[in-house]
């Protein structure tokens, strides 16, 4: 039995609005561009390679890096202020994690330093995080709480963020892990 005319009119209006939520929905919870740099780069041996960021006083700052590939899988990291003022400085690590919040304007460094190895590259990966992530529904103008639907996408914003970090690692680990066996195979084919 064909249905009425105007089931079939408010079947296609909410078809087309649940499509269009929908689409609002993978919108507002796709990671959005942040403040920071996440780079793969290559650290020929017996080189400095240094990268720069300009940041604003009271910003909170997070390094991360890991050695992916060769010799022993560890590099010089250090990083300055805009007056050469020394933050952080490791040696021969393999990775870390350094946080900060910047004491004035200006252009902040960090560099990565293979000088200490003679014959051996590194394959490097950085995640330099600047600032905070902006809120998903900002509280400026909001005079009553988030809806369910809008602390649900909340709640999934942070763990797709979560999803992210993992899959981040585990990427590198693969790639570490590749690095090794063919390392092996090289060598137990000679």
């Amino acid at each position: 039995m064909p249905r009425p005319r105007s089931a079939t009119c408010w079947a296609a209006a909410a078809g087309r609005w649940s499509c269009r939520l929908l689409a609002l929905l993978l919108l507002l919870l796709l990671p959005g561009p942040s403040g920071g740099s996440e780079i793969t780069f290559e650290l020929p041996d017996n080189a400095k390679q240094c990268f720069y960021e300009d940041i604003t006083q009271g910003t909170k700052c997070t390094l991360e890096f890991q050695v992916i590939t060769g010799g022993h899988y560890d590099v010089d990291c250090r990083l300055e202020d805009p007056d050469g003022k020394v933050l952080y400085k490791e040696m021969k690590k393999q990775y870390d994690s350094f946080t900060f919040t910047a004491s004035k304007n200006g252009t902040y460094k960090f560099c990565f330093s293979n000088e200490f190895s003679t014959f051996t590259h590194k394959t490097v990966y950085f995640d330099f995080q600047v600032g905070e992530d902006p809120p998903l529904f900002p509280s400026e103008n909001r005079v009553s709480a988030l809806t369910q639907m809008e602390s649900a996408c909340v709640s999934i914003h942070e763990a797709l963020k979560s999803v992210i970090d993992y899959q981040t690692h585990f990427r590198l680990r693969e790639a570490q892990g590749r690095s090794r066996a063919e390392d092996l195979n090289t060598r137990v084919a000679y």
